[in-house]
């Protein structure tokens, strides 16, 4: 199979890292070749985070270039704003709704923009907007919006449901995997069409 490139955007403390380590896991237990990069602007809370995670049959290089990406994965609606020229002409964005403001709007420096999904969409990008925060509070915690988002992009990837689960029981904490198979399953239920082999 060719090359499949996604990326993970948001900001500290979303749990990018998470996503990226169990879409990795799961892709590398299918057989392969998987390379994941993270890079990092500031990574502490509230820091732009970013993950790059390639997979095929042989992948030379984890770097995502502009125009390249299969899907993008965005926490939060300016990040994909940020991120939205690595979309590959035909490519799909998940755009988590949650608005989490940067440090120039919390200081007064600046406004956070209106309508920043809306324009997202008037690109012409396939933009699938999902509003996981409310869902996650729903099942117990704010932290597991990630894996709201991650059963959302399994939903339409052609790996078994079975491996998506192994990889959570393998990657979380063990106190908390009942809780985050729960956020998978509600993200998983969410109507998003994405990446066909």
């Amino acid at each position: 199979m060719s090359v499949k490139s996604i990326m993970i955007v948001g900001v500290g403390g979303q749990g990018t890292l998470l996503t990226s380590r169990l879409l990795g896991k799961a892709l590398m237990s299918q057989g392969y070749d998987v390379k994941v990069s993270e890079v990092h602007g500031m990574s502490q809370r509230g820091g732009a985070v970013v993950t790059y995670v390639k997979y095929g049959e042989k992948v030379s290089s984890p770097i995502v270039e502009k125009g390249e990406a299969d899907l993008i994965i965005a926490f939060e609606p300016l990040e994909a704003t940020r991120w939205l020229e690595y979309l590959k002409p035909g490519g799909e964005m998940i755009v988590n709704t949650q608005q989490i403001d940067p440090m120039p709007v919390v200081t007064g420096a600046v406004e956070y923009p209106e309508d920043v999904i809306e324009k997202l969409q008037a690109t012409g990008a396939f933009i699938t907007p999902i509003d996981a925060l409310p869902i996650a509070e729903e099942i117990g915690s704010v932290k597991i919006v990630n894996v709201v988002l991650v059963g959302a992009m399994a939903g339409c990837m052609d790996l078994p449901l079975d491996i998506w689960r192994k990889s959570i029981k393998e990657t979380v904490p063990e106190k908390f995997i009942e809780m985050n198979l729960k956020a998978f399953d509600a993200g998983y239920g969410i109507k998003t069409c994405l990446i066909e082999e």
